[in-house]
């Protein structure tokens, strides 16, 4: 199972979403991920969502995106804890170390760059915060979507703002923090110098509005909500069938628009004005209002089947479990089983299937309990003794 990444150690204080998606990215290219929780607070997303195992700290929200993980606890407040975490450093030479605590904690941690380069100088040190090191905010992740204008944009016309299906925030943060890493990791290849790599949550953000703020800023545009329909294209939108199903249709260019208009029960549509892309934009409303008159005289896979031999993108959208079975995905889900109770987690695939997920038979171990690795990393590879082992657990430190 030796893989190309499968000799990097990475360890990870971590907590709530973005660190740990980062590092689960990492688990997917098999390297070795080691996540450190506090001794009796632990990560708070550990209580979160169903307790299915029946047990403490073990819950839905937390269990995804820690699959393939090993983790132990250490109690960085205290003199001998930070001590053990350059021990930890040196000897399992980790190559990199991951935060999302909050920047002014880092020295009181003793896991600034600085501390860590020090121990170990070609370290990849990676601190993801709300607003960059240099502001102490906290923040989660509904209210980056609100202040970066995510929200703003996400929602119906004249509606409420609101917040995007999926957490973009944490992800995209941690994707940005994943392709970041990988550059490091190259450079670090060329020249043997370690980097500090600092990623802003809210920055993050902001850049996902690529086809958005540039018509702001430099056009004078306002753009707001839209729903589902394009401000660009059209007719772009959901349409509901005759059997109480929804397909999405994107016309993006002239040409599909003319295929559309020689299908059976479109052939109306066939107008002068609507010719060009700007001339259907400008009746959008209308279109649309016509566009739902045919859709609901046909059944979803009769739509689905004639668009598709017209060469037009549509799409029915899907439920979740539809998702879960769609033989793109079905086959390429990620497995892990918890050996104690049996319980099954899948897991969608990443963008790109690793050779080591293909190694695996895309099986990961199951997500690890609180401190569950402490005796094997503390005992058995950094060497501390049975009696030292125990003298850490009563005094706290881990």
């Amino acid at each position: 199972m030796s893989t190309l990444f499968s000799n990097l150690t990475v360890l990870s204080l971590e907590q709530a979403l973005t660190a740990p998606y980062l590092t689960y990215r990492f688990v997917l290219d098999g390297m070795r991920v080691i996540r450190i929780e506090h001794p009796e607070l632990g990560d708070p997303n550990r209580f979160v969502g169903d307790n299915v195992l029946g047990e403490r700290g073990m819950c839905t929200y937390y269990l995804p995106y820690n699959v393939g993980k090993k983790a132990i606890t250490l109690n960085l407040g205290l003199p001998e804890g930070r001590e053990l975490l350059k021990e930890l450093i040196r000897k399992l030479k980790v190559d990199v170390f991951v935060t999302n605590q909050l920047p002014s904690r880092y020295v009181k941690l003793g896991i600034d760059y600085e501390t860590l380069r020090s121990v170990k100088p070609d370290i990849i040190w990676v601190g993801i915060s709300g607003y960059g090191p240099e502001n102490p905010e906290p923040a989660y992740d509904p209210t980056l979507q609100a202040r970066s204008g995510l929200m703003e944009i996400t929602g119906d016309p004249g509606g409420d703002p609101m917040v995007i299906g999926v957490p973009l925030s944490d992800l995209g943060a941690a994707e940005h923090a994943y392709s970041e890493v990988m550059k490091a990791l190259y450079k670090r290849a060329l020249t043997g110098e370690g980097s500090r790599i600092d990623v802003s949550m809210f920055q993050s953000s902001v850049s996902w509005l690529i086809t958005k703020l540039p018509h702001v800023k430099s056009f004078g545009k306002r753009i707001s909500r839209t729903g589902n329909v394009h401000e660009f294209f059209a007719p772009v939108n959901v349409y509901p069938t005759k059997d109480g199903r929804y397909v999405y249709v994107a016309i993006g260019n002239d040409r599909q628009w003319e295929a559309l208009t020689k299908l059976p029960g479109f052939e109306t549509l066939a107008r002068k004005e609507y010719r060009t892309n700007a001339g259907r934009i400008a009746d959008v409303k209308n279109l649309n209002v016509k566009m739902v008159a045919i859709t609901r005289t046909k059944t979803l896979n009769e739509l689905i089947s004639m668009f598709n031999s017209a060469g037009i993108p549509v799409a029915k959208i899907n439920t979740l479990e539809e998702v879960c079975e769609d033989p793109l995905i079905r086959d390429l889900m990620i497995r892990s089983e918890d050996p104690k109770t049996k319980v099954k987690l899948y897991l969608p695939p990443p963008p790109v299937v690793s050779p080591y997920l293909k190694s695996v038979g895309f099986k990961l171990s199951f997500p690890p309990r609180m401190g569950e690795h402490n005796e094997e990393i503390y005992v058995n590879l950094l060497g501390i003794s049975k009696e030292k082992f125990e003298e850490l657990k009563s005094k706290g430190v881990i």
